[in-house]
């Protein structure tokens, strides 16, 4: 059960700034759909507009990775900082970007061996090699 009010269209056509936030989501996005994220930080405009723009900016506008590696990233980190929804959605967005089943199962694999080989260097406290300092 969220702890935020989830703002409804209705509510949202009727306050111009979240408005904007949203009518851009739309655009940007092609789709009439707004999730539950931005409707929860509509109850924060500033903090709704904020992310957004922080958003585009890293996972929009164009860059060195592509637009699927962008979202398995984000993957990844959700699934090691325990965020459902952002592990959902974001496999959701990779997925409708070109991540295959493969791909995903493979993700999958990668996550599981850095979890796994990440404990193991901090419970042995292994020291960084000087050849890997960068």
């Amino acid at each position: 059960m969220t702890t935020v009010k989830l703002w409804t269209d209705a509510e949202v056509e009727a306050d111009p700034r979240i408005k904007a936030v949203f009518d851009d989501i739309r655009a940007t996005r092609k789709s009439d759909f707004v999730n539950n994220f931005w409707r929860g930080l509509a109850n924060q405009p500033q903090l709704l507009e904020r992310t957004w723009a922080s958003l585009k900016e890293v996972m929009v506008a164009p860059g060195e990775l592509s637009p699927v590696v962008k979202e398995m990233i984000y993957v990844a980190v959700s699934t090691v900082n325990g965020c459902s929804y952002c592990i959902h959605s974001h496999t959701a967005q990779a997925k409708a970007k070109g991540m295959t089943e493969g791909m995903h199962a493979e993700l999958l694999s990668v996550i599981g061996m850095a979890s796994e080989t990440n404990a193991v260097v901090q419970a042995l406290q292994i020291p960084v090699d000087p050849e890997f300092q960068v």
